[in-house]
């Protein structure tokens, strides 16, 4: 295969016929194939926007000497593609293994598991999703919360309701490839595979997840929804099962050698019987702030210099980040174009929020988490679960400052900065549901959060001009960024340091940061049972 880089187009001026344009290109006569490998948007000249693409093409006959007569010299044949290491499924002496958790992470190890002949058994303690869906539309309408049906909770985990994003800072390869390829095949729009910053969008989402969960119990796999993990059990420091509770109340034992934890980074419940069963776990860093709105029109104009951008660019998105004078960051997070703000909270009497988009983008809001990054020294506490009470605090205060009912406190930016009282708002009218109430952003979030953001707002504000007076409009709080606790493993089994069996997975565990490096750790630690089942 031969790789044709850096094509640079005008966005009103993409081909229509890209082989037709590769054969003019290059000169190339003899193509049997071609597909997109990278797209991408330099939009560092406002006035001047342009779309970035690679392609990767086949063609008959030998690739070096078509290289040697080609009239575009940025062409390199590329190495053969690297496959991912793949076992089967061999011990029949052994119980099938369990996953516990229906994220990314539970979702990608129980597809492998499956695909290897394990007949995993999956445990959620939430609904399958179109049922989830349900209870969490019921929630934005009326406030009424389900405190195992909800955003956090349920069949796709909490990124069913985000944007979808699949960017990762993990390394590019087969792993992620096959995570991309199962999302693909489950009905995600295929220009993920291509795009440099892909997403899925809540609505395809819904559907792709429970086109995987098809594809899991086609090859033998099985699922337990709102079922919960309540106990391990455990002798001679290695994992013989673990007990579970439906909704019945009914506690059954499933014996085990082989679990993977892929529980989330909200199962509190879970993190603390983990810990009273004596397994390894380390507090661990985060982050906490808020939601900032703006217009997305204002944001497409700040970033491409229009307001409403030919629809081959999208909605356009940004990345800030400013180092202030505590020796703390303030970052944006999970920016959501076209998107909403949403209630997340998973707990009665405290309040969280995160973003959504549709894959569309087509919301009159864009938002973002807006962040400053928390210490296990702010915890207050040298107690292995410390973070988590930092946590519900913050989100017991949000709360009550929105009045109960889950009404959520906003503030505009200008407000914010100037220390006075939100009385209206501008043009940016909050999406959160099931409703706002203006309060100040100070009672809510400790002096440091506050004051780290006030300094590095007034930083973006040099970067994005009029980012914090163009009607902006914060929410608090955002909380569930990343889990608070690792449970630590040993990076070679992946296996817990003190617990045989036990395979601590994916983001709640504290080993991946989004949808993408989940899902990777997840096949990895699938592959890691498979291996050790080998004869």
């Amino acid at each position: 295969m031969i790789r044709i880089s850096n094509i640079k187009f005008n966005p009103e001026n993409v081909p229509q016929n890209f082989k037709t344009f590769i054969e003019k290109l290059t000169g190339f006569t003899n193509i049997l194939s071609l597909r997109i490998a990278k797209k991408s948007i330099d939009a560092r000249k406002k006035g001047a926007l342009s779309l970035l693409y690679t392609f990767d093409v086949t063609i008959a006959g030998d690739e070096e000497e078509a290289i040697r007569h080609c009239l575009y010299k940025d062409v390199t044949v590329l190495a053969a593609v690297e496959q991912c290491p793949f076992s089967v499924w061999r011990s029949s002496k052994k119980n099938r293994p369990v996953v516990i958790g229906t994220g990314p992470a539970g979702l990608m190890a129980g597809l492998y598991l499956a695909q290897s002949g394990a007949n995993p058994i999956l445990i959620e303690r939430g609904k399958s999703v179109s049922k989830r869906r349900e209870d969490v539309n019921l929630f934005w309408k009326s406030g009424e919360l389900n405190e195992n049906s909800n955003v956090q909770f349920g069949e796709g985990g909490a990124g069913t309701f985000s944007d979808g994003k699949l960017t990762t800072g993990i390394k590019k390869d087969c792993w992620t490839r096959k995570v991309l390829e199962e999302f693909v095949s489950a009905g995600a729009p295929e220009e993920i595979m291509y795009l440099s910053k892909p997403h899925i969008g809540t609505d395809k989402l819904f559907h792709m997840v429970s086109n995987l969960r098809h594809k899991i119990l086609s090859l033998g796999g099985e699922y337990r929804f709102e079922t919960r993990l309540t106990d391990l059990i455990i002798k001679n420091d290695r994992l013989v099962g673990i007990k579970v509770k439906d909704k019945t109340g009914n506690v059954e034992e499933i014996m085990t050698e082989n679990l993977i934890l892929a529980i989330g980074h909200s199962a509190r419940d879970t993190f603390e019987m983990l810990y009273r069963k004596g397994v390894k776990i380390d507090p661990k860093p985060f982050a906490v702030g808020v939601r900032i709105e703006h217009l997305q029109s204002f944001i497409n104009k700040s970033q491409y210099g229009m307001s409403t951008p030919p629809e081959i660019l999208g909605a356009a998105s940004y990345k800030l980040v400013a180092h202030t004078g505590n020796g703390r960051s303030l970052y944006t997070f999970c920016m959501c174009p076209g998107g909403t703000v949403v209630a997340a909270a998973s707990e009665a009497g405290r309040l969280v929020t995160n973003g959504m988009s549709e894959y569309a983008r087509n919301k009159t809001n864009a938002n973002s988490a807006l962040l400053v990054n928390v210490n296990v020294s702010d915890f207050g506490s040298n107690h292995a679960l410390g973070g988590i009470e930092f946590q519900r605090k913050i989100e017991q205060k949000a709360f009550q400052a929105g009045g109960g009912s889950f009404r959520a406190p906003v503030q505009m930016v200008s407000d914010f900065l100037q220390n006075r009282e939100t009385t209206r708002f501008a043009q940016v009218v909050p999406s959160y549901l099931p409703g706002v109430q203006p309060a100040d952003i100070r009672a809510v979030l400790p002096s440091f959060i506050t004051e780290t953001m006030k300094e590095g707002l007034k930083q973006f504000e040099r970067k994005i001009k009029n980012f914090c007076l163009h009607d902006a409009v914060l929410t608090a709080a955002e909380t569930r960024t990343s889990s608070p606790v690792r449970i630590v493993r040993n990076p070679d089994t992946l296996q817990s340091v003190n617990i045989s069996g036990l395979y601590p997975c994916g983001e709640g565990a504290g080993y991946a940061g989004g949808i993408m490096s989940a899902g990777v750790d997840g096949l990895k630690c699938a592959y890691k049972i498979l291996q050790s089942t080998d004869d």
